[in-house]
């Protein structure tokens, strides 16, 4: 059977443009406002080669191979006001987005899979304006209570806009699609803190409403391989809306001066509504996530951190995904009097990060199992010049904070 080979390189250009005004008004008030520039270039090449016949000479598809250039400049500015007064505090704010979007391909041959023209080169705009407010009360010296609103945005990333397809086999396709728009959330929150000597505990239960949610859906094409299997497109689309609700808890426990634990576990149900080409893609959906880590200074003040994550199984209007889990373990150890660092990481310690699906359609039945990447060891050195440790780093051994490298 003849064989292909895919190739994807990527570049990547970023400027960032950002200047901000602070204004402190008595003892606790303050006026802040700013401006953010945000200019972004991928230049996304994809190469396609093919046998002709089994063990022929591998041959470029000039009907799939592409160069696509991507160009995201976001420019922002905001105000925001906060006070305190007594036990309560507030904090509101508003920010002006706009948003610059374009595409091009180069490609020898243009080919547009599956149902539906899209433009191959495109340039959009689209401007929005994000309020926030957050509300907090503290009942005492060591409970809060808090309300939170915020407007957000969920822009496509390029990958989800490039419309030249691409296919892992040849009866697996992925299409961009540069019609998609971005998406808008309205979210609400409320929450509680309460912290004890050792152990801190925050809870929340949250509401959100998203506008053009986004959906990844697969389509039969009509078309065949040179062995009669169906080809299959897969297009993120937009869907109508995309309601959620949960709850939220985290834990962190210090117990000793050498042992932090932290954890958090996430329980919602989403509902989704559209539909796209005739087809209903609405689905209820109830799931979960949870993280886990350790930290832990073993004798000779060597680190140790462990991290878990597992994503509970999920659902949509096609597909069943199963649950995951990721471990990652890292060791670290100063030397020569805190200038150097020796460390070693292990990634995905179980190889356990795969995301295993099941898609049912009228017309066809599809397992798929996808893997970022395999398990894998790193081991590093650094040692500073005329420089101390940075100061995150020290106060991460010495307090409770959650490293901020430790998430996933």
């Amino acid at each position: 059977m003849p064989s292909e080979f895919v190739s994807t390189d990527g570049t990547e250009k970023e400027y960032l443009a950002q200047i901000d005004y602070v204004l402190p008004i008595g003892e606790n008030a303050q006026f802040e406002a700013g401006y953010r520039g945000n200019f972004e270039e991928t230049v996304t090449d994809y190469e396609l080669t093919e046998q002709m016949t089994p063990n022929g000479n591998f041959v470029r598809n000039d009907s799939l191979s592409n160069s696509f250039t991507y160009n995201e400049n976001v420019n922002a500015v905001y105000t925001q006001y906060g006070n305190k007064i007594g036990k309560f505090s507030f904090l509101v704010g508003l920010r002006f987005e706009n948003t610059q979007l374009k595409g091009q391909v180069d490609a020898k041959e243009v080919e547009n899979t599956g149902n539906g023209q899209l433009n191959i080169n495109f340039d959009k705009s689209y401007a929005g304006l994000f309020p926030t407010l957050n509300l907090t009360y503290q009942l005492n010296d060591r409970e809060d209570v808090t309300l939170g609103y915020n407007r957000r945005i969920n822009r496509p990333r390029g990958y989800y806009i490039n419309p030249f397809p691409s296919r892992s086999s040849e009866a697996n396709i992925f299409q961009g699609n540069p019609n998609l728009n971005p998406a808008y959330a309205s979210a609400f929150d409320l929450g509680y803190l309460k912290r004890w000597e050792k152990v801190t505990l925050s809870t929340s239960v949250y509401y959100q409403h998203e506008t053009d949610a986004f959906e990844r859906v697969q389509e039969d094409t009509g078309e065949v391989t040179p062995n009669d299997i169906p080809i299959i497109r897969t297009i993120p689309i937009n869907l109508s809306t995309n309601d959620r609700i949960g709850f939220e808890a985290g834990l962190l426990y210090n117990p000793q001066k050498w042992l932090r634990l932290n954890g958090s576990f996430n329980l919602f149900r989403f509902q989704t509504e559209g539909v796209f080409n005739g087809v209903d893609y609405g689905a209820k959906n109830l799931s979960y996530f949870a993280r886990g880590s350790a930290k832990v200074t073993l004798p000779s003040n060597i680190d140790w951190q462990t991290n878990m994550f597992y994503q509970g199984p999920s659902n949509n209007s096609q597909t069943e995904t199963e649950g995951m889990l990721s471990v990652d373990l890292a060791l670290s150890k100063d030397v020569f009097n805190t200038n150097g660092t020796i460390g070693l990481r292990i990634s995905d310690l179980f190889n356990s990060r795969k995301r295993a699906s099941l898609t049912s359609t009228d017309t066809f039945v599809s397992e798929n199992e996808f893997q970022w990447r395999k398990r894998s060891i790193n081991v590093s050195f650094t040692y500073r010049f005329n420089q101390k440790k940075p100061e995150r780093e020290q106060r991460n051994r010495n307090t409770n904070e959650e490293d901020e490298n430790g998430g996933f």
